[in-house]
């Protein structure tokens, strides 16, 4: 997809990172969302916040470091994410909980930039099971 702009990934700032990936995760969740049948934009809006708020974002982060289900590579774009200052102050959630979000945010954004398409699958996929229980 961004075979004319070769990036390097590992040099852009972990927000922007987190900004592709809240993009691409919440394309994902949508998608899923409507091949669970779910069309009614209303509920469609409710069951993505399940999915897409800083709270599971970072159960799922949480979760999957319990796991060890990251490469080393994976900890570094995550370290980077969680320890970058965003200058916003959370709204609905802690700092602690936020910098999290963030970090699984960076993660989605570096794997769909490097083009790791099947990774990238892997860890929304696993997410979306974590989400559900």
């Amino acid at each position: 997809m961004f075979s004319e702009h070769n990036v390097d990934v590992i040099q852009i700032n972990s927000l922007a990172l987190a900004y592709m990936g809240d993009a691409v995760y919440e394309t994902y969740v949508r998608h899923h969302l409507l091949t669970l049948g779910s069309v009614k934009p209303n509920q469609l809006h409710n069951k993505a916040k399940n999915y897409v708020s800083a709270k599971a974002q970072a159960k799922v982060l949480h979760r999957l470091k319990e796991q060890h289900f990251f490469s080393e590579e994976e900890r570094a774009v995550i370290r980077r994410g969680r320890n970058a200052k965003s200058g916003t102050i959370p709204k609905n959630t802690d700092v602690q909980t936020y910098r999290y979000s963030t970090a699984f945010e960076a993660l989605i954004g570096f794997h769909y930039l490097k083009n790791n398409q099947q990774r990238l699958a892997e860890i929304i996929s696993t997410s979306f099971s974590i989400v559900g229980q």
